[in-house]
């Protein structure tokens, strides 16, 4: 399932929201630049590297200072390839800007750099032995994709599926396909657990660790003199394709 766009719009304009993808793709056109063995050496100092603090030793040999934590925020702006930062960037900027509408922008920042860090320590915990650098905003869009859930939980999301070569396009209430995918990473995560080998080379409990995080830390996040705003969409699926509407719930009841 690929997300094509939920049918909420904002209320203000999501300042932070562009911000963060402006600076992700920022360091990613930085990455670029940068010939191989050093953007590996990028990765090792500012990604996540497990095997650093559970085994300082190994750290100390290769030059990595193992009394230095910023890692666990650099690496939320640090991306693999183009596939990586894309699918990163897209779901912040779907979910995102919601979730800033119902926080301001400095709480959201805050809001989403914790989910990360929070998704970064998780990661370290379920693979304490692993010397492979781990990079992305994964972790903290998973914590935004948390908080949207509990947010907007009858909005709904625009999704395509492909059906062999013909692309499917339905309008799946945004819990369903939240925790369609949460499910989806809880599964793999499991298995990662179990057996490397068995699947890919991905933060499943960085993903985990990170909405659950949101989840539990929206609701302090909110800005209480932002007042939530009713859309069409969270009461009628049948306009799931038109643009989200910002009308009272009283009034969306008297037209019903």
């Amino acid at each position: 399932m690929f997300p094509v766009r939920d049918t909420i719009s904002s209320h203000s304009p999501p300042l932070m929201t562009w911000a963060l993808i402006g600076a992700n793709c920022g360091v990613f056109l930085f990455e670029l630049a940068l010939p191989p063995e050093q953007l590996q050496a990028m990765f090792y100092w500012f990604g996540i590297v497990p095997a650093r603090y559970t085994h300082p030793e190994w750290a100390m040999i290769l030059g990595l200072p193992v009394d230095n934590y910023w890692p666990l925020l650099t690496c939320l702006f640090l991306h693999g390839g183009w596939l990586h930062l894309i699918s990163n960037m897209w779901a912040l900027w779907i979910f995102g800007d919601n979730v800033e509408d119902r926080m301001g922008p400095w709480r959201f920042l805050i809001f989403y750099l914790l989910c990360g860090v929070i998704a970064g320590i998780v990661h370290w915990a379920t693979n304490l032995h692993s010397p492979v650098p781990t990079v992305g905003a994964s972790g903290a869009v998973a914590g935004v994709m948390g908080a949207y859930l509990l947010l907007y939980p009858r909005a709904h999301i625009i999704t395509l599926i492909p059906l062999f070569f013909y692309p499917l396009f339905v309008a799946l209430p945004a819990a369903t396909f939240i925790l369609i995918w949460f499910f989806s990473q809880l599964f793999s995560g499991v298995a990662a657990l179990l057996g490397p080998e068995q699947v890919g080379g991905v933060a499943w409990w960085a993903h985990i660790g990170g909405f659950i995080a949101g989840m539990i830390l929206c609701k302090p996040f909110l800005d209480p003199n932002r007042r939530q705003h009713f859309y069409k969409d969270e009461f009628t699926f049948e306009n799931a394709w038109d643009v989200a509407l910002d009308e009272p719930k009283e009034k969306l009841k008297g037209d019903s």
